[in-house]
């Protein structure tokens, strides 16, 4: 399932990743480079499978490991309540 951040969520890329900033709460998210190249690929409309091969594609690092990783990043933004 594709990404979406809610309304009340601003997102802000830097040198050094991505910041995302809960409007409701005040608080900041920090993604580095590598959670910035999952939420690219699932905001863009991917799902977590295109996510991982970005993430294959990219870095060195094993399908398995990517998968679960991607996996921990949806789980966790959508725990904080900042994606659906």
């Amino acid at each position: 399932m594709a990404l979406r951040f809610g309304a009340d969520v601003s997102t802000a890329e830097t040198d050094y990743g991505t910041v995302l900033l809960d409007e409701r709460s005040g608080d900041y998210w920090e993604l580095n480079p590598t959670g910035t190249l999952v939420i690219r690929a699932l905001l863009d409309g991917g799902e977590e499978e295109d996510a991982v091969d970005a993430l294959v594609a990219r870095f060195d690092i094993d399908r398995a490991q990517a998968a679960q990783d991607v996996a921990a990043l949806v789980r966790e933004l959508r725990a904080s309540g900042l994606a659906a």
